[in-house]
């Protein structure tokens, strides 16, 4: 089930909500929390229902062995919970392209492909109980029950694209009082959330995703400007959708008194590749700090582990994305960006901010390309064309005014949620930007519009 679809909006949400609160105002703490789990359940079998058992079992496993940890926190038991994350993600998102690796090398069909199926949030699931088993391990993490871990790893909001929650921050929510009152304040404002990030997926990112899916499928075939056309666009198709999911999954949450943590903070007005990792994908990027950057030694080793331990996060965090070698490019990409930003660092020399916001817009936008092409031969098309200045071409000028638009928005613009947090809610001035944006989204919803990052 999507976010933004009819479905969702009009049926399922207003019932999970009227029904939680209904049973919070008759004192049910339990029956609510399993309401919670029960329809994030339906709503993950929506898309397929053969995958809830998958789903289900992880979270009996990952309980099992996180209560262990509570209880004796002894490391066997931790490394047995990690490896059964890993064994599991591995063998649904890579076996396929673990045995086409295998064919390319050898040059033969020596392995049949299986053509598994990639359970829906697996990445999101999986990462989630990881950071909990060690967090359990470190005595910083300890469930209330069963009952409100299963609504940890389902609730619906963050259970297919995140963002990724922490256990510590979260079951506190989950069993206080005021979480099962109806607060306006936290309706109004989840509500105004909800419509701004789905005005960003159908007014924007599904607006923008048509022209930029033409240029990417005809990669041998484009120009100077049609190359660079896509890049950008593709550059910003991403980040309306991604961080239009997210905003959707915060007002989701707000709706019914829980706080999911930030993903967002205006990322193309980095500076630096360090700026742009602080605020793009944030969960990803503290999960990865926290569970692997800091455990390998972080910068605690001397400068040159320390490097290596940068790319080795990004490198992980490139195939965490997709089983493809243009995700495994991309996150080495960004790892070799962040080996030269903390080596710049080093020489304590500032660039003027126009320098510097640019170079790091375009470093972004070049490692874009590889992540969204369908190959890295098609990746290397594309950025030959992006370099051929004599074959200048010419695109549509609405979008060319489209992308100059929506560039100018993102480089000054202030983060939304943080702005609208400071104002009162609920007003009739927001009451009324709601509808408006509420009704122009549901007006251009589409039948089939997936968000990009469902795919990881």
């Amino acid at each position: 089930m999507l976010f933004n679809s009819y479905e969702f909006i009009f049926v399922f949400l207003p019932i999970t909500i009227g029904v939680f609160f209904a049973l919070g105002k008759l004192q049910q703490k339990s029956w609510a929390i399993g309401w919670l789990v029960m329809v994030s359940l339906f709503f993950y079998g929506w898309w397929d229902y053969r995958y809830v058992p998958l789903l289900c079992c992880s979270i009996v496993v990952n309980y099992l062995v996180g209560r262990k940890l509570e209880k004796y926190r002894e490391k066997s038991w931790l490394i047995l919970g990690i490896i059964f994350n890993v064994l599991l993600l591995g063998y649904y998102k890579y076996t396929d392209f673990f045995l086409t690796t295998c064919n390319e090398i050898c040059g033969e069909e020596f392995f049949s492909m299986l053509h598994i199926v990639l359970p829906l949030g697996i990445s999101f699931f999986t990462f989630t109980q990881t950071a909990y088993l060690v967090d359990a391990y470190r005595g910083e993490a300890r469930n209330f029950s069963f009952l409100t871990y299963c609504e940890f790893v389902t609730i619906f909001p963050h259970l297919i694209a995140g963002p990724i929650i922490n256990h510590k921050t979260m079951i506190p929510q989950f069993v206080a009082e005021e979480t099962f009152k109806i607060n306006n304040r936290n309706l109004a404002l989840g509500i105004t959330i909800f419509a701004m990030g789905l005005a960003k997926k159908v007014l924007i990112a599904d607006r923008i995703a048509p022209w930029v899916n033409e240029i990417f499928n005809h990669a041998d075939k484009l120009s100077f400007l049609q190359a660079w056309l896509g890049a950008i666009g593709y550059t910003f198709q991403l980040y309306f959708d991604f961080s239009g999911y997210s905003e959707m999954a915060i007002g989701l949450g707000l709706m019914i008194n829980l706080r999911l943590p930030l993903n967002f903070n205006s990322p193309y007005q980095a500076r630096n590749i360090i700026d742009f990792w602080r605020r793009w994908h944030m969960t990803l990027g503290e999960w990865v700090k926290n569970y692997l950057y800091i455990p390998m030694g972080g910068n605690r080793c001397g400068e040159l582990k320390k490097m290596r331990n940068l790319f080795a996060s990004m490198l992980i965090i490139g195939i965490w994305h997709g089983a493809g070698w243009n995700f495994v490019l991309w996150g080495a990409l960004h790892g070799v960006y962040l080996m030269i930003n903390h080596g710049w660092r080093k020489l304590n020399l500032k660039l003027p901010v126009f320098i510097s916001w640019g170079g790091t817009f375009l470093c972004v936008v070049v490692a874009w390309v590889l992540f969204r092409a369908n190959s890295v031969g098609n990746a290397w098309q594309v950025l030959l064309s992006m370099s051929d200045v004599y074959n200048f071409g010419v695109v549509p000028k609405d979008h060319m005014w489209a992308i100059l638009g929506m560039g100018l928005v993102l480089a000054i613009a202030p983060h939304p949620i943080a702005v609208i947090e400071k104002y009162k809610f609920p007003s009739w001035q927001w009451s009324v930007l709601t509808i408006i944006l509420f009704v122009a989204g549901v007006m251009y919803i589409t039948v089939d519009s997936p968000f990009l990052y469902f795919q990881f």
